[in-house]
């Protein structure tokens, strides 16, 4: 086995500009000339705005521009688009796929609908210049009602976000069979009712969000430096929606980017505003939000109350689901708001045989900062309804949490099986990823740890969580591979690595197939001239379907070298084979180097074209157990052991791996734990608007986190691989979640959303102390 091929650890090729200091970010971007833009927010939730007087700031030192919202009205600029759509899965209808689209200022005009909504921007020779003349701007509000509780904000007798938008209503979803689910519940033995929220968080990604903006009048052509998931959605959005032009006219470019996690998918308004103002002031304009710009102006994520019931038999076998979910999206529909609560509803299915299953999703509107999508993108909410829902049952029907998932458990004899929203699972071995996540925690010396625990006056958990997701589907996309006459190989592909080492897994992959080492491959991203087309990354999908498109590129591209190798070894095409670095001509021993072949080149390039549209989504699964232990005194919980079995298909690299599934469990913790967004509920203001306020995980609040993977390659990806981004993220609040449960059982606490803080621990304990 090659030291780049499928299963080898290889360490990241990027991390040594990384820890070297040499990454670029667009903090390093800095050209001469430039000038500094500072947005001035909003201070109120909801307010009219009666007078922006500029007059004083504009005689302040440096100032070289401020503009606000009437300048966009007269330079014709269109807002951002609100143009997703609602996923057709079974049972939804055509009045279901209505949506009250309200699409987003580039700065507030008339009216503010939350706070941090920039009214203004200023624009100086330096920053400093910039935020003290955006100090000196008098601004005249005229403040409104707020409603910020998405339990709240669906009803007539509320604050109204938009006249227009009856009872804050942006669409009414529903999906699933409701005749078959409410037959089965009507015949059911029992039903088991739960209602949680998913709480609202911040991304908190370690580098803030930003936009460097230039015009260059002679071609007319726009320049946009930013960090994104998705420079040529970022470019074809601007391109078509604010400032219509050819998307030609438009190029993204894309250094380094210091973590996303899906909240820089969206075109957000300080990108179009810098190339704006730009075109307006002939020089470069730049803008770098700070962390006050993230807490308030970035899009948050989660953000849902939902109730879900689940019929049983009387042996305890799931009959149907029904899941009613009130989503909050904030004050304007972002790009991909209604992805999360309704696209991968489909995640209710799980790892079980449920006959039925009916959703509905009520959007709305609330005076708060938009919500997108986040790591996983609406399957960890419906997992954590899920699995809590589950536990539920299992400890209600006298069968217990792990013998009913047992009975209810997809076996592999039953697959291919049709979900009851629509999805087709075609591989996985559901009990053996239990079986291994239970032996890999012990779960048989939990109780004699539990013990131990309670004759200290702590108490302990153990909870798990079973999953599976789809990855990939509804998108293609396109790789290109060079090899130039040196035999050096450079990768162009649409994806954009935001830390997930992209850099390294395209390279191995073309290394093993080429026979060249790492080093020789050279990955570029993030450059909508260089790139021709691209979806970008998101939903776990870069290696399943961009590394697919280059597994394909390889073989086009080896395809065409062949024919120089024929000529090399002097034989027809057709006789040539290409094996582990080298040509030969089958049946032989004569045999041509990759190096002397690609020499032939003479200083040209050949490339090998990939294109991969998948016709089904792949199905990573696995299964997360958590073991807790609380103090009922304080309240505090501490996370005493983590454990998890994976199903990821194929594994590339199991370092790389293990990375993600670390990082998504941590932020798993933080939301279980430790995160939430608070705005007041009079007058809309975000209270946890600092990390002062707001509480990211430490290193300290994280065990040593142990994962084993199972291999059931994916029948319908071309290299087997199944996906691995979101999987952390998915397992880890129900599992998390379902321990702290475990332990506050004895305590007679039945609920607890999250976070569960040590405030909201104790004060649940107190209450159920009466």
């Amino acid at each position: 086995m090659g030291q780049n091929a499928f299963g080898q650890p290889v360490r990241r090729k990027e991390d040594s500009r990384f820890l070297t200091g040499k990454g670029r970010y667009a903090e390093d971007v800095s050209p001469d000339g430039q000038v500094h833009a500072f947005m001035l927010r909003a201070q109120h939730a909801h307010a009219t705005i009666l007078r922006i007087d500029t007059a004083a700031a504009l005689t302040m030192p440096g100032v070289v521009s401020i503009l606000t919202g009437a300048d966009l009205k007269a330079d014709g600029l269109g807002p951002l688009p609100a143009n997703g759509t609602l996923i057709k899965l079974p049972g939804v209808t055509p009045a279901a796929q209505e949506i009250n689209r309200k699409p987003r200022p580039l700065l507030a005009q008339d009216v503010v609908r939350f706070s941090g909504e920039a009214v203004a921007m200023v624009l100086a020779e330096t920053l400093e210049q910039a935020r003290d003349a955006a100090e000196a701007i008098e601004v005249d509000y005229d403040t409104l009602p707020a409603i910020v509780d998405t339990r709240s904000a669906y009803g007539a007798d509320v604050p109204q976000v938009w006249h227009d938008a009856p009872k804050n209503v942006c669409f009414d979803w529903s999906a699933g069979n409701k005749e078959a689910a409410d037959a089965a519940f009507a015949k059911a033995h029992r039903v088991v009712q739960l209602e949680a929220a998913n709480n609202r968080i911040v991304v908190g990604a370690m580098e803030n969000r930003n936009a460097i903006g230039s015009f260059d009048p002679a071609t007319g052509r726009y320049t946009l430096t930013t960090g994104t998931q998705m420079p040529h959605g970022v470019r074809d959005q601007l391109a078509e929606f604010v400032f219509g032009v050819p998307v030609k006219q438009l190029r993204v470019l894309v250094p380094d980017v210091g973590g996303s996690f899906g909240i820089k998918n969206a075109v957000y308004p300080e990108q179009a505003l810098v190339l704006w103002a730009a075109k307006r002031l002939g020089k470069t304009v730049r803008w770098m939000g700070d962390r006050s710009d993230s807490f308030l102006s970035d899009c948050h994520a989660r953000d849902n109350v939902s109730l879900g019931e689940l019929a049983l038999d009387a042996d305890g076998n799931i009959l149907a689901l029904r899941v009613t979910t009130t989503s909050n999206i904030g004050a304007y529909l972002s790009a991909k708001g209604m992805l999360s609560p309704t696209a991968n509803t489909p995640a209710y299915a799980g790892v079980y045989r449920t006959p039925t299953i009916h959703i509905r999703v009520v959007g709305v509107y609330t005076h708060t900062a938009p919500t997108e999508v986040y790591r996983g993108a609406g399957r960890p909410e419906a997992l954590h309804l899920l699995e809590r829902l589950v536990e539920k049952a299992g400890h209600e029907s006298g069968l217990g949490p792990l013998a009913l998932r047992r009975r209810n458990l997809l076996t592999p004899a039953e697959l291919p099986y049709p979900t009851a929203l629509g999805l087709v699972y075609d591989s996985g071995d559901f009990a053996m990823t239990l079986d291994g996540a239970l032996k890999k925690a012990d779960a048989d010396g939990f109780p004699a740890r539990r013990a131990r625990s309670e004759a200290q006056g702590k108490r302990r958990g153990l909870g798990l969580a079973h999953y599976c997701e789809r990855v990939g589907g509804g998108w293609s996309e396109k790789a290109w591979l060079d090899l130039d006459s040196n035999a050096r190989a450079t990768v162009r592909i649409g994806t954009m690595s935001n830390g997930q080492g992209h850099e390294t897994v395209y390279a191995q992959m073309v290394a093993e197939r080429l026979g060249i080492s790492i080093d020789d491959v050279t990955v570029i991203q993030g450059d909508t001239d260089l790139i021709e087309s691209g979806h970008g990354t998101g939903g776990s999908a870069s290696l399943p379907i961009g590394g697919a498109a280059l597994d394909s590129a390889s073989t086009d591209l080896i395809t065409q070298v062949a024919a120089l190798a024929a000529d090399e070894l002097e034989v027809a095409a057709a006789d040539v084979v290409f094996e582990d670095g080298a040509f030969s001509v089958a049946g032989t021993d004569i045999k041509a180097p990759l190096a002397k072949v690609a020499a032939r080149l003479g200083g040209k390039v050949i490339t090998g074209n990939g294109l991969f549209e998948p016709r089904t989504p792949t199905f990573p699964n696995g299964c997360h157990i958590a073991e807790v232990e609380l103090d009922p005194e304080t309240g505090v919980v501490t996370v005493e052991a983590y454990n998890m079995v994976h199903d990821f298909g194929r594994v590339l690299n199991p370092l790389l791996l293990e990375g993600q599934l670390h990082g998504g469990v941590i932020q798993g913790l933080g939301q279980a734990m430790l995160e939430h967004v608070v705005y007041d509920p009079d007058s809309g203001q975000l209270l946890s608007g600092s990390l002062m306020d707001y509480c990211l995980p430490r290193a300290d609040d994280v065990p040593n986190l142990h994962l084993d993977t199972v291999e059931t390659p994916s029948p319908f990806n071309p290299i087997g691989v199944k996906g691995c981004g979101e999987a952390g993220a998915a397992g880890a609040p129900p599992a998390l979640m379902n321990a702290i449960m475990d332990a506050l059982a004895p305590l007679g606490v039945t609920h607890l959303d999250m976070p569960a803080t040590p405030l909201r621990v104790w004060e649940a304990i107190q209450q159920a102390r009466g």
